[in-house]
């Protein structure tokens, strides 16, 4: 009987990988069903070989664990190949490249680490307002003499979260040729869109100041950012006309703030409408203007940088929808850019670079850099 309760709970939890969480902590659930799919797979067949020779519910607790592991292998299936033709999509988009990349998913690196050495980033103050001093991790490059420079923005529902968040992609970038900017900006409620992309211009100012002593290539600045960060780097990316912008990367972020707020998340993972209401100062029915302004895909025009959007097709928190909708404006006004879909994931599936949305928009990340 303990065997078929556990392999049903088992079977409930991998349906995290093909429908979407109703609730805060089952979505938190799917982010480590779909990216760490190897613990789920090994928990399963462990409860799935223990007690099966007892009479009572054998069959039904075969039944509902075989199941069970033939979800839980799903996001890795389906990563696999999602990648056999990322690296010819993404030629298409941004124009090909000379060297191909043997595997863009590996099921091996999921069980591994990642053999490169921990790089430790120096803390800069790079604006001291009256009320508050604002800083920046800086990752240097792996790679000697100037070099192009990540500007990451990190997630929080913009009043929340710091740029220590998921440290993990930045050192890959260093390694993998880059300089890291992560960045800490001023949150909601008490401050209001736009300081948040005014931060990031400030952020590009000192950096220019000090690019010497820092070796950054000025001319070759790229915006990153997730969920509330994407908004802003997509905003600022898209409205601070910086030369040095070369392109911008969206994770699962909100691009079109006036139809978010018209289809809030379901508020059993998040009160969508407060979050935005905090960061725009009121209702879209008391600061339309707001929304507006704040909206990235309300300023794409002809010359907007090259952009790379990845968002996953269960995500709760950010609606798919404004990957889909960025990505129709990008595309009817001829930008180039690219959407990574991922249909397993949800919010936050970059938590780590090695699961299997991981090692998809971390290799999307360097090609895309690469090819600005």
């Amino acid at each position: 009987m303990l065997r078929l309760v556990f392999l049903l709970l088992l079977l409930l939890l991998s349906l995290l990988t093909v429908f979407k969480a109703f609730t805060y902590h089952l979505w938190l659930a799917a982010v480590l069903v779909t990216e760490f799919p190897a613990v789920f797979i090994l928990i399963s067949a462990i409860f799935l070989i223990w007690g099966s020779r007892e009479a009572n519910y054998q069959i039904p607790g075969t039944v509902a664990g075989v199941i069970a592991i033939l979800l839980f292998c799903s996001p890795v299936v389906r990563s696999y190949y999602a990648g056999m033709n990322l690296e010819n999509d993404l030629d298409k988009a941004f124009g090909a490249s000379s060297k191909k990349q043997n595997s863009v998913f590996s099921a091996a690196r999921m069980l591994r680490g990642s053999g490169q050495k921990e790089i430790r980033p120096q803390t800069h103050t790079y604006i001291a307002y009256p009320e508050k001093n604002l800083t920046l991790d800086f990752y240097t490059s792996a790679l000697s003499g100037k070099r192009a420079c990540v500007v990451v923005v990190h997630g929080g529902s913009w009043k929340s979260g710091d740029n220590k968040q998921l440290p993990e992609l930045n050192t890959y970038l260093a390694h993998a040729g880059y300089h890291v900017a992560a960045i800490n900006y001023r949150l909601a409620p008490k401050y209001q869109s736009p300081s948040a992309v005014n931060d990031v211009r400030k952020a590009l100012d000192y950096l220019r100041k000090h690019s010497g002593q820092l070796r950054i290539d000025t001319n070759n600045f790229v915006l990153l950012g997730r969920s509330a960060g994407a908004q802003i780097a997509l905003l600022a990316a898209y409205t601070l006309h910086d030369r040095g912008i070369k392109g911008v990367i969206d994770f699962y972020g909100p691009a079109d703030m006036v139809w978010g707020y018209s289809v809030p998340s379901n508020p059993l993972v998040m009160n969508s409408r407060k979050v935005m209401e905090d960061y725009l100062g009121g209702t879209y029915t008391e600061v339309p203007e707001n929304y507006r302004n704040s909206s990235p895909i309300e300023f794409v025009s002809k010359t907007s940088v090259p952009t790379l959007i990845i968002h996953g097709e269960n995500d709760v928190l950010v609606a798919y929808e404004h990957s889909r909708r960025l990505h129709s404006k990008l595309n009817r006004l001829g930008v180039k850019n690219y959407f990574l879909s991922l249909p397993w994931a949800t919010h936050g599936f970059d938590y780590t670079i090695k699961g299997p949305g991981g090692q998809l928009s971390a290799f999307a990340v360097v090609v895309f850099l690469k090819k600005l």
